[in-house]
Order: structure tokens, then C-alpha cells, then sequence
């Protein structure tokens, strides 16, 4: 999943192994109603590619200046626009697994787990689950990163420009990481956090803000340094070892790849489609402009990161130190990256929060630890409603995330794991494998061996791209000792 997931495309659906209600679709449908007995849908095109473009472009973007310095002016946007072309292809399969059975008036799927079930079933929505849970997981442990990294620039920027840059300004990480889970402690205590009506607005707005500060800054870099730096063929040998290289590379396919993983979502915003069109008709459509723009947008970050810095391009664009001044601007753009991992945070892990929360109330119902709700007064608001078994397992999850974020405090390799990990399962195996079943494709048609063709060739780069990260992070952790590291 993108590390810029929005709370508009998480449509408050908890997802996995929740319990779907069947409602039957009305033949005749009234002015009020959809099919389904909920109210009418008004989505349209534009409504569709505004909501993935606000979920998908986030902190993601960052790394790519570092990505395509690893591959080159040549294989750098060519490995993107690969991925964006195999991202609009599977998209367009998802598309038609909304409804089940015939594409206009079948039952629809109000999540992707809800596709997965009808779909395919059986064991295959558990591994599903489970993928999409360890996804979630390792998502907290990059965000927590990601902010504290960027929490640590305003720091050191503010510093440099003081000391007029004689001071190295040295900190540590580590406070920041605290604060940040102190923060998330605090907001995972309130209840369905992920409907605020707000957020997705905030998060759109600080995405798009640090995304173009970090776009901004690297074309008057260009413009200031008179030309376009950076080779053919990437990083060069002897910056970095043979060996080095080949993992580099690696790893930058799973940076691009997390980039562009956003599949999970698509199922829910299809859900605020109106028809007639049929929601797969407009949601094709909204895909095609959500990524061409996403795509262009990547492109220009990038690439424009690349030229500025050439082989020293950072990791994360905005805190690696290429950029110096003007500094408030630097600042501005790093606190809206935290504003952003703050509320991001919370409404990725609601799905996790609310399937743990549910299954444990369904194993004890009789503890009062689980399931008693004790009201605290607040002058002049509503009553607060704490819950022990929530303050305890949401409070535990945040510690968890942010000790092992304090002992991998690697935001490269950290972003390459997760989007080689959750890449070819969410985004390539589980809408091909549906699709087939969707459209009832022969085994050893020529469709289907193009098909699996597709999943397996998917399946090399994800596991490619996990080899470099973990190579990234067996690296990094023969020079780190945990608990005193400083930038």
C-alpha cells in the first residue's frame, strides 16, 4: 500500500474476515436507492481519479531521486513506466471483479477482502488477510521512520542556518521516533478516527505540498547548476562496489513499486461510482487519468531529483541534505510530511485495530476487559467512550512499531521491503487469479498462459526487489550500533 494512503479511499469498511452483508439486488431500482438498498451512488469520474491520486501520491514519492539514480536516465523511467503501465492493466481486472457474476447487475464487492471471498475463497482470503495485516504493520514501522527523519531536518535545518553552517548539528533520531509514538498513542485511542470528514482533505493538501516543494527544489537546482547531472546507466562503479550496484538496483525496484501499490483501495472507491455507466466502464477510465497523472507527477520528481544531484541523490529527497536553503521552505515541507504520517498513520491501521478488537470481543464476550465502554465526561463536548482492551493492544501496537523502528531506522530499505512484499500478491496474483474466475477463462487457453505469464514475471521482480532490500538492511547493519546512532 502507499505510504500516503487518505482516509476519503478507506471507506469504513473494516476489512478482513469481516462479515459482508448480502442484501438483494432490487430489480427496480428507486430515485433514493442503488441495487444493494443503499443510497444512491453519485461518483464519477473525476470524483474516482481525485480519491486515488490524493491516496497515492505520498511518501512514496521521496525515494524515487534516489531510485532512478540506481538505474540511470536510460532503465529509471523506463522500469516506471513499466510498473504504470502493469499497474493500469491489473486495475482494469479489479475493475471487473466489483460486481460478481454479470458486470452490471451482479452482487457487488464493497471491499477488496469482499472480492477476494466471493471471488476465490476459502483459504486464499485468509493469506490475503494476512498479507494485507503484515502490510499494515510494516507500513506503521516506515511511517514512523519517515516522520521522525523529517522532524530530525527541521532540527538540523534550523541548526545549519544559525551556525551558518560551520555546526554539523548532529542529533538523534530517537526522540523524535518517541514523540511520534506518544503522538500515535494519543490518537488511536479515538474511535473510528478514519471518519473524521477532514482528513482526507489535510492529507491531500500535505501531500501535495511536499511533493511539489520537493519538485520545486530540485528543478531551480537543475536551472542554478546550468545542466542535467547523472549517466545513462545510474550510479557508477567505484561510488559503489559490482556487487553494491546489482543490490541497488534491486532495492529501487521495490521504492518504485511501493510507490505505485494502491491496488488495495480501488475496490472501495469503484463502491462510490454511479451507474448507468457501469462502475467498471468509469472506473477504467478513472484509472487511466489517475496514473497517467500520477506518472507524470513521479516522472518530474524523480527525474528532476536525479538531474539536480546526480549519483548523491538522498534517500528521501527533502531530508538527505542536498537542499540547504531556502530553509523555511525546507521546514514547511517537513512538517507537512508529518502532519500527513500522523492522520496516515491511524487510518491505515484501523483495519488491524478493528479486526483485532472484533475477534477478541467475539472469543471473550463476557469479559468486562474487552467489552465494557466506560464514559469519561468532558466539559462541553460528548462524553469519551475508553475501552481497557483498546487503550491496551492499540497502545502495545504503537510501543512495538516504534522499538523496532528505533532498531531498523532505515527509510530505503524499510520502503523497498514493503513494496516488494506487497506488490505482486495485492497488486498482480489476487486480481489476475479473480479475474480468471470473474470471466471463467480455460485452463492452458492462451489468455490464461498470458495471464500467469504476467503474475510470474511480477513474482521475479518482487522477489528481486526484496533480495535488494534486505541486502540494503544487512548492509546498513554492519556499520549501525542500535540506540546511538546520529545523523
Amino acid at each position: 500500500m502507499q505510504m500516503g494512503e487518505n482516509a476519503a479511499t478507506k471507506n469504513h469498511h473494516h476489512q478482513v474476515f469481516d462479515i459482508s452483508i448480502d442484501v438483494l439486488p432490487h430489480q427496480n431500482t428507486s430515485k433514493c436507492f442503488d441495487d444493494d438498498g443503499r443510497l444512491k451512488r453519485t461518483g464519477t469520474v473525476w470524483t474516482a481519479s481525485a480519491h486515488i491520486i490524493t491516496a497515492v501520491i505520498g511518501s512514496g514519492v521521496l525515494s524515487l531521486a534516489w531510485a532512478i539514480a540506481q538505474l540511470g536516465w536510460i532503465a529509471g523511467p523506463a522500469v516506471m513506466f513499466l510498473f504504470s503501465f502493469v499497474i493500469y492493466y491489473t486495475s482494469s481486472l479489479l475493475a471487473d471483479c466489483y460486481r460478481s457474476g454479470d458486470r452490471v447487475s451482479g452482487k457487488r464487492n464493497y471491499t477488496y477482502m469482499d472480492a477476494v471471498r466471493s471471488n476465490l475463497g476459502g483459504v486464499k482470503v485468509k493469506v490475503c488477510g494476512l498479507i494485507q495485516y503484515l502490510n499494515i504493520f510494516g507500513v506503521a514501522i516506515g511511517y514512523t521512520i519517515a516522520a521522525s527523519i523529517s522532524m530530525m531536518a527541521v532540527k538540523r535545518s534550523n541548526c545549519f542556518h544559525e551556525s551558518g553552517g560551520k555546526n554539523p548539528c548532529h542529533i538523534s533520531s530517537y526522540p523524535y521516533m518517541i514523540m511520534f509514538g506518544i503522538a500515535e498513542i494519543a490518537f488511536s485511542q479515538i474511535p473510528d478516527f478514519d471518519q473524521i470528514w477532514w482528513l482526507s482533505i489535510v492529507a491531500a493538501v500535505m501531500s501535495f505540498t511536499y511533493s511539489s516543494i520537493g519538485l520545486a527544489l530540485g528543478v531551480a537546482k537543475v536551472v542554478a547548476a546550468g545542466g542535467f547531472k547523472g549517466s545513462l546507466t545510474g550510479i557508477s562503479i567505484g561510488t559503489v562496489t559490482q556487487t553494491q550496484k546489482m543490490w541497488r538496483s534491486f532495492q529501487a525496484l521495490g521504492d518504485i513499486a511501493f510507490a505505485y501499490s494502491y491496488s488495495i483501495i480501488l475496490i472501495e472507491i469503484q463502491d462510490t461510482l454511479k451507474s448507468p455507466p457501469s462502475e467498471s466502464k468509469t472506473m477504467k477510465k478513472a484509472t487511466l487519468v489517475s496514473i497517467a497523472v500520477t506518472t507524470a507527477f513521479y516522472m518530474l520528481c524523480g527525474c528532476m531529483g536525479y538531474a539536480a544531484f546526480g549519483d548523491l541523490a538522498p534517500g528521501n529527497l527533502l531530508t538527505g541534505f542536498g537542499f540547504y536553503n531556502p530553509y523555511w521552505l525546507l521546514d514547511i515541507a517537513n512538517v507537512a510530511i508529518v502532519v500527513h504520517l500522523v492522520g496516515a498513520y491511524q487510518v491505515y491501521c484501523q483495519p488491524l485495530f478493528a479486526f483485532t478488537e472484533k475477534w477478541a470481543a467475539q472469543k471473550w464476550p463476557h469479559s468486562d476487559f474487552i467489552t465494557k465502554e466506560i464514559k469519561i465526561p468532558i466539559p462541553g463536548c460528548s462524553p469519551f467512550s475508553l475501552n481497557l482492551f483498546r487503550l491496551v493492544w492499540r497502545s502495545a501496537f504503537v510501543v512495538v512499531t516504534t522499538v523496532i523502528s528505533m532498531l531498523l531506522p532505515f527509510f530505503n530499505d524499510v520502503v523497498g521491503i514493503l513494496g516488494a512484499f506487497g506488490f505482486w500478491p495485492l497488486t498482480v496474483y489476487f486480481p489476475v487469479e479473480m479475474y480468471i474466475v470473474q470471466k471463467k477463462i480455460p485452463k492452458w487457453s492462451t489468455r490464461w498462459i498470458c495471464l500467469q505469464m504476467l503474475s510470474v514475471a511480477c513474482l521475479i521482480i518482487s522477489i528481486a526487489a526484496a533480495a535488494g532490500s534486505i541486502a540494503g538492511v544487512v548492509l546498513d547493519l554492519k556499520v549501525y550500533h542500535p540506540f546511538k546512532t546520529s545523523y
